[in-house]
């Protein structure tokens, strides 16, 4: 089930939904506008050329109030606000179809899983031909929230819990244990 402007409103209120800081105006009927924050990172070049899932990706971050991206460019970039979701509560990452219709691809990989405490990490893609200039407090997306059948029975305690800022990947903290053997 989706969440409505009011049961979100109700949430916020009551404490069990966190998401600061928050204006009415973000408030949407069946969704919350996320606004960009100051946080941007950019892949650095690896020496080989290659980059793996089994090492540590460097990572340039830049904090700054504007931030052009450049055709063809990825960039992380983090929201304004810090949320706290509930053990019952998951949220999807949707772009604006404004800025999409632009150029801008606003991309969360997969989902806000219950429990989760932090900023979330946005992976920003310019498919257009000129630059787009990004200026921190604008709206970039929208966070829509589903409640769960029954509270989580492991909510979330990853690896990017609690992350602040523009977080890169950590794919090489995964441990797979030889789940896939590989083929000889």
């Amino acid at each position: 089930m989706i969440l409505s402007d009011k049961t979100i409103n109700r949430m916020l209120k009551s404490g069990k939904l966190i998401i600061t800081p928050i204006t009415n105006e973000q408030i949407q009927p069946a969704s919350v506008d996320i606004r960009i924050g100051t946080t941007f990172s950019i892949v650095e070049d690896s020496p080989s050329g290659v980059i793996t899932m089994d090492e540590p990706i460097s990572y340039k971050t830049l904090e700054t109030d504007s931030y052009t991206l450049l055709p063809g460019q990825f960039v992380l970039a983090t929201t304004l606000e810090y949320f706290e979701l509930p053990n019952n509560i998951t949220a999807f990452v949707e772009g604006r179809s404004s800025l999409g219709r632009m150029g801008l691809f606003i991309q969360n990989a997969g989902w806000v899983d219950p429990g989760f405490k932090g900023e979330i990490t946005l992976e920003l893609f310019n498919a257009n031909r000129c630059a787009i200039e990004i200026k921190s407090g604008r709206r970039i997306g929208q966070l829509v929230f589903a409640q769960m059948d029954q509270s989580t029975e492991n909510p979330y305690t990853g690896k990017y819990q609690g992350q602040q800022g523009a977080t890169g990947s950590m794919v090489y903290l995964d441990v797979e244990n030889n789940i896939f053997p590989q083929i000889v």
